[in-house]
């Protein structure tokens, strides 16, 4: 049978060189390696954790109806932090008075391969409903955007999930396939709208994914309206294992809020560090109706803070200080006074370190969130400065939860 081995070699490539020049085949000290299904990989893998780790529901498996976040390959065009400029650039871009190569021009937007200007701008033109299509965007953690979704405009909506979302009452939960950072997995968040795909990364191999809650019926598709009722996006083998562990199958939300509440578990994220990094998380389920209770109240707090619901949020922690304009022009942290600078005299005051480091996927998100704004040249209102605020309070609220469902989970495995 074929035996498969392995070796690391850290250090400077003037070490590596050395260290190669010094041995050969017969002298380097090599690890077998046992690849196995479903991926192979040729990397040392703990074998013990990996069994108990592939014990635990796929979330493909658990929620089969998901797609990436929407690609609108224009985002400077589809999406906007002022509601009227959006409005203004999709009226002009219906406006036939105005050509294409006065549109193409003044918004930067050129045809591509699956869209093109003049044949989309008819479109969107003879659409009698295209009011209806304004609606938000998670574009980035704690930040939604205006956003126009229609296929004229974006050209990849992913309508037959996003779609899910605008319909009725939803909650999705986002997550990426793999992983390509170093730091500790949290690719893990919450909408209850349209997402776009890098939500939460911006890394090619962590593109988001949206696995919402809820079904509804396609009533357009339906003329004698048989099918009117919502149902959970929860696959039957999924529901029945539920049902197998409990004794009954709790409510499609309390499903959502527990699962919510083990991806955010930090021994969770640690000791399956290395599985979480190569496919989509994978959900271990208990026995323990009071545990499962308890995990899913934690969840929905995270859910409620995260979506920005929570009654927490009014309790604010920092003080917005300085003097002059509210320009968003240099970003700067300062940790022993715990400020976080937008210019050279105005910051918030009362954010530690732990809270400006705190990440989300692939963000850094009191920075992220500033930095957009800088970009944009904006200045911040009444209400972004709040907003700010309370992101701060959801920060630090997740923290002090994430370690409250440590301190509730008995044992690993969980039982």
């Amino acid at each position: 049978m074929t035996k498969y081995y392995h070796i690391d070699i850290w250090g400077s490539r003037e070490d590596k060189y050395r260290y190669l020049n010094e041995n050969d085949f017969t002298t380097i000290e090599w690890k077998e390696i046992f690849p196995t299904s479903p991926f192979y990989l040729f990397i040392p893998q703990n074998q013990d954790l990996l069994a108990e780790y592939n014990q635990g529901w796929k979330i493909t498996d658990i929620m089969p109806v998901n797609s990436t976040g929407v690609k609108t390959h224009r985002d400077h065009f589809a999406l906007d932090f002022d509601a009227d400029v959006l409005r203004k650039r999709i009226e002009d871009f219906r406006n036939r008075n105005i050509t294409d190569d006065v549109i193409a021009n003044k918004y930067d937007i050129a045809d591509t391969r699956d869209w093109k200007i003049s044949k989309s701008r008819d479109s969107l033109v003879n659409n009698s409903e295209w009011e209806k299509y304004f609606t938000y965007c998670l574009y980035r953690p704690f930040d939604w955007r205006n956003y126009y979704h229609h296929q004229d405009i974006v050209e990849l909506p992913r309508c037959e999930v996003m779609n899910q979302m605008v319909l009725g009452h939803n909650l999705g939960l986002i997550c990426s396939r793999q992983q390509s950072q170093a730091d500790i997995w949290s690719l893990i968040w919450v909408d209850k709208g349209i997402i776009e795909c890098c939500a939460i990364s911006n890394k090619t191999k962590e593109t988001n994914y949206l696995f919402p809650l809820y079904i509804y019926p396609n009533t357009e598709n339906d003329q004698y309206n048989l099918f009117t009722e919502r149902t959970s996006n929860f696959s039957p083998n999924f529901l029945s294992e539920i049902k197998a562990k409990l004794g009954y199958i709790p409510t499609p939300e309390a499903i959502f809020y527990y699962a919510y509440g083990i991806f955010h578990s930090p021994t969770y994220r640690e000791r399956y560090a290395e599985y979480l990094k190569i496919d989509f998380p994978r959900l271990p389920l208990t026995s323990n109706e009071q545990l499962f209770n308890n995990l899913a109240q934690k969840g929905e707090e995270l859910v409620k803070l995260h979506l920005m619901e929570s009654q927490q949020l009014n309790r604010l922690i920092t003080q917005y200080q300085g003097e002059g304009n509210n320009n968003v022009t240099e970003i700067t942290y300062k940790p022993q006074q715990q400020r976080i600078y937008i210019n050279k005299t105005r910051y918030f005051e009362g954010i530690p370190p732990e809270i400006w480091e705190f990440k989300i996927g692939g963000y850094q998100v009191l920075d992220k969130w500033l930095k957009d704004r800088k970009k944009a040249n904006r200045s911040l209102s009444f209400d972004d400065i709040l907003h700010y605020q309370k992101i701060v309070v959801a920060l630090t609220a997740t923290l002090k939860i994430m370690k409250e469902i440590d301190q509730i989970i008995p044992e690993w495995p969980i039982q």
